[in-house]
């Protein structure tokens, strides 16, 4: 069997954005987009190769149910301003054995898994040396000197008669062990090329480009907006949500939480009209585990921090889609899910950069009757649909 490895390089400085790659990007850290996709692929194992310690305990916590996601320290000469991407490359070679090399970039947040599999079929069936991924655009190009470099201006073509031309976006490079032995380089050989939309070829370096791929990424998650699929299963936020969001402590030091005994029954009506009720919280709390328990909500999610990392693989493993998904929750660590699902809701009290991405904003605030009031909303609007 050909082994493909990646490796997503992940530098814990960095100038123009601090902390680039674990800043939030939709309330997620930024390299877990471009891991998601990876993991969704059909490559063999992922390696985070990284010297942020933050990053390895964080996906230590959260991806402990995916095998092929790996670590390996990042050793500061590969580390600093001026390295450059091939000597972590050659470094990561050394020390583990493969027949495909796949370079992912974190700076890469749009790209999709069915990408990277495209890659790997263009070398392992295609029989390409190596393999890049790029983007079609139409635009025109000079140079300094005032000379085009991709048209003739006395003869312009008309949009629609120009094929544009490709450029690198930096996303996905591959290339076989034996090939990168010879050039030490992320490509050498026959290179086969892996066409992405327009939109991928934002790569994060500054601010802006943040702001940029932000919104695109959005714009993606609420393509499932609009949907006029049933709801089959609801997740719901524990703390802002089946609570106000509070912590009491005794002089013990043991927490206190206060449940409204009406969400109960919104959970109760859920069930019985056959929709599974799950519940997920960051949170790892045997005070919230026991509630759950006289709910009788045995999906329980604890301890989560990457909720749409979860999420996606529930949804995916139910063979459910995300338009038969409803989430509720208040707080930015919810905003993926919200943007994702068929219907986001939001408690009233909820912080406003939540509200202003949800299709619903509940009446109701955390801990006094949200549960409730959501649930009557997906039992009504199910009860339309199938009349």
């Amino acid at each position: 069997m050909t082994k493909s490895t990646a490796i997503i390089p992940l530098r814990a400085g960095s100038k123009g954005i601090k902390h680039k790659n674990r800043k939030k990007m939709l309330g997620r850290p930024l390299f877990s987009w471009i891991l998601d996709a990876a993991i969704e692929s059909k490559l063999n194992e992922i390696y985070l190769y990284t010297d942020d310690e933050m990053i390895r305990d964080f996906v230590q916590d959260e991806y402990s149910w995916v095998k092929k996601v790996k670590f390996m320290n990042r050793p500061p000469h590969t580390a600093t301003d001026k390295a450059s991407t091939e000597s972590a490359l050659l470094d990561f070679a050394e020390k583990v054995d493969f027949d495909i090399l796949c370079l992912l970039q974190a700076t890469s947040p749009l790209t999709d898994s069915c990408y990277i599999d495209e890659g790997l079929k263009l070398i392992k069936e295609k029989e390409f040396d190596s393999a890049l991924s790029v983007v079609r655009t139409h635009r025109f190009i000079w140079d300094e000197n005032g000379e085009p470099e991709n048209y003739d201006f006395l003869n312009r073509p008309r949009r629609q008669d120009f094929d544009g031309f490709l450029v690198e976006n930096g996303a996905i490079y591959m290339i076989t062990e034996e090939m990168f032995q010879k050039t030490e380089n992320r490509l050498g050989g026959e290179i086969g090329l892996i066409e992405m939309p327009e939109d991928t070829y934002v790569e994060i370096d500054k601010l802006n480009d943040w702001h940029i791929a932000e919104k695109l990424l959005e714009k993606r998650l609420l393509n499932n907006k609009g949907s006029t699929d049933n709801i089959k299963s609801v997740f719901f936020d524990v703390d802002g949500v089946f609570t106000e969001g509070n912590i009491s402590n005794t002089e013990s030091g043991e927490f206190l939480k206060v449940f409204n005994r009406r969400d109960g029954m919104g959970v109760e009506l859920l069930s019985e009209a056959g929709i599974e009720v799950n519940v997920i919280t960051s949170e790892d709390s045997p005070i919230v585990k026991k509630r759950m328990e006289k709910l009788k909500i045995n999906e329980l999610y604890l301890g989560v921090k990457d909720k749409y990392c979860l999420l996606s693989h529930l949804i995916k493993e139910s063979g459910l889609s995300w338009s038969e998904i409803a989430y509720v929750g208040d707080d930015i660590n919810d905003m993926a899910c919200i943007l994702a699902a068929g219907w986001g809701l939001v408690p009233y009290d909820g912080i406003q950069q939540m509200k202003l991405k949800a299709d619903i904003i509940l009446n109701k605030t955390g801990g006094n009757g949200v549960v409730r009031e959501a649930s009557e909303f997906i039992l009504n609007y199910n009860s339309r649909r199938n009349k």
